[in-house]
Order: C-alpha cells, then sequence, then structure tokens
C-alpha cells in the first residue's frame, strides 16, 4: 500500500492525476444502476451502455431491475446504500420520488446521477436547472422533442385547413408525458400550423396498446390527419389500426428504434425522433465515474443528449441503439 501511495504521489506531481484520483483508480470501483425497467427495449439499451462503459473503465458494475415498480425501485436504492457502493445511477420511474433517494444518497456521500428523468416536479423547474443534491441529470430535453416531433408534424400537414391530431401518450404518471405534449404543441405553434387535438389518451409504452387505442380513436374520429405516438412502440401498432381502418393518417413516433426505423424505410411511418439510449447509458456512466474518481469536486450539470428529425430523407443519419 505505501508503495502505490508513492507511485499515486509521483504520478501527482507529474500532474498525471491527483492523489485522491489515483488512489481511488487503485481500488475496485463498484457502481450501482437501477433500471426502470428491463422489460422495455429502450431501457435495456441503456443498462448496456452504462455497462459497457463501466467495463471499459475496469469498473464493477451492479444493474438491478425494479421492474417498473416505484417501491422496488427505492429498495434497489436502499440495498446499494447498504452495500456500499461508490456511485449510483438511475432511470427513475418518478422523479418527485426520487428527490428522496437522492437527498438519501447524498447523506451516505455516494455520488448520484439520472438518467432521462429529471429530479423534482418538472412543472416547478426547468431541465436545465438540475436538483443541486444530483451529481448529474444525463436527458434528452423531453420538451425539445415534444417540439422536434412538432416540426416533423408541420412538414406533413397543410396550412390552408385546421389538423385533426391525436397524442398517444406514454403510461400515465411519466413526466416525459406531459413535457413531450407540451414541447409538440409549440413546435406546431412555432411552425404555425393550425391544429385541433381532437384526443389525447395514455397507453402503456406497448405495441399492443397503441393499436388499441388507435382504433378507438379511429372509430370516434375517422378523420384524424396525424397521430403523434410518444415511443416508437406505440407508432408501430398504431400504424396496423391505420392501415386496418382504412386511413390516410400521417404517423410519427418518439426513439428512433430499429422497429422505428425500419417502420420509415417501409413507408408505414413518416417520422420520429432519433434518440440514442446507449449512448445516454454511457453518458451517465461517464458523470459517475467523474464524480467517483474527483469526489465533491464536481457541481450539479445537465448533460444533454442530443434527438435530431428523422424522415424517409435523412433516414441514415439515425443508426439505431434499440
Amino acid at each position: 500500500m505505501r508503495k502505490l501511495l508513492k507511485m499515486c504521489e509521483l504520478a501527482g506531481i507529474a500532474g498525471v492525476l491527483t492523489l485522491a484520483a489515483c488512489v481511488v483508480s487503485a481500488k475496485t470501483i463498484n457502481v450501482g444502476y437501477v433500471a426502470a425497467g428491463l422489460q422495455y427495449p429502450f431501457n435495456v439499451a441503456v443498462a448496456k451502455g452504462f455497462q459497457d462503459a463501466a467495463k471499459h473503465a475496469g469498473v464493477n458494475a451492479i444493474v438491478l431491475d425494479a421492474k417498473t415498480s416505484v417501491e422496488k425501485q427505492s429498495n434497489a436504492i436502499d440495498d446499494l446504500i447498504a452495500q456500499k457502493v461508490d456511485g449510483i445511477a438511475v432511470l427513475p420511474l418518478d422523479g418527485i420520488v426520487a428527490q428522496g433517494w437522492v437527498d438519501r444518497t447524498a447523506s451516505h456521500n455516494i455520488p448520484f446521477v439520472s438518467v432521462a428523468t429529471e429530479i423534482g416536479d418538472p412543472k416547478k423547474r426547468s431541465i436545465k436547472d438540475v436538483y443541486p443534491k444530483l451529481t448529474a441529470l444525463v436527458a434528452s430535453d423531453e420538451v425539445h422533442t415534444g417540439e422536434v416531433a412538432g416540426e416533423i408534424a408541420a412538414k406533413l400537414l397543410s396550412k390552408d385547413r385546421v389538423a385533426k391530431i391525436a397524442v398517444i401518450e406514454g403510461a400515465a404518471g411519466y413526466p416525459q408525458v406531459g413535457q413531450r405534449s407540451r414541447g409538440f404543441k409549440h413546435g406546431l405553434d412555432k411552425a404555425g400550423i393550425k391544429y385541433q387535438i381532437v384526443a389525447s389518451q395514455p397507453t402503456d409504452w406497448t405495441p399492443e396498446q397503441g393499436e388499441s387505442v388507435c382504433q378507438n380513436i379511429l372509430t370516434a374520429h375517422p378523420e384524424v390527419d396525424l397521430f403523434y405516438n410518444q415511443a416508437d412502440d406505440m407508432v408501430i401498432g398504431c400504424a396496423k389500426a391505420v392501415r386496418a381502418a382504412g386511413s390516410h393518417a400521417k404517423l410519427i413516433g418518439w426513439g428512433g428504434s430499429r422497429l422505428g426505423i425500419n417502420a420509415i424505410k417501409a413507408g408505414d411511418v413518416d417520422g420520429t425522433v432519433c434518440v440514442k439510449p446507449a449512448r445516454m447509458g454511457r453518458l451517465a456512466f461517464d458523470a459517475l465515474y467523474a464524480a467517483v474518481v474527483h469526489h465533491g469536486t464536481t457541481n450539479p450539470q445537465f448533460v444533454e443528449v442530443d434527438t435530431p428529425p428523422v424522415m424517409k430523407a435523412n433516414l441514415s443519419s439515425c443508426v439505431p441503439q434499440w
């Protein structure tokens, strides 16, 4: 140990590492990642990105699956704290409840990174106003992703009449649902599109629910011009309903998944927002690792993951990660 510390000291004098960083890097680092639910491909891709980055850095990553249960997610965090891990990253199911998790973890001096979800009430703070006890928030700006979807919709809709639009939401309770809807309307407004939201219904993020909800909406509103689906999985199901009804409604998704990109290529879907969950996972690990190695020297930061629009004309710009 004395020899190791001497090496660290020399490295610090040489400007290679701080002494504290060298000591941390010399021991096995254990970090935890708590997934929201690994039955969803998006969440699997985030977890894999985190694990791959940890492996590359020589760090031991403990991945736990909350299976879409806030209670299980909370218990998993308590388990990681009890294990005295060096850092924790979570894709929270509920950003308001997660504020308590961050406070609890901070009281044990363990860095905490939130993935894809703001900590605290998103109605009371902007996404870039990161909760002060958080190490980092690694996410796309969900309001902005909605705006991008609105920009895509504006290219598909006529400005000469009022467009009938239906919004296929994600699961109730997720802050992303309201943020994407708000951004979508803002994107349409900026483009000068006249529109009416004839329906806006929640789902469970699955293709089956997407198809079922779109079927119901088409029965009640056969004149719908466009469906905005808040996930690519739902847009796949919705496309089936549109074809079965003989509707000419345009379809927009969210995610840039393999299913979504292939559907655009086949002409079944008109556009989507390209999101890269594996990159999100890698960036989450990078932020957590930096906080572990340079403990106490980093301020809360917002690490934004870019989300460009994708249509058939620029399909090659989005390489699916899930």
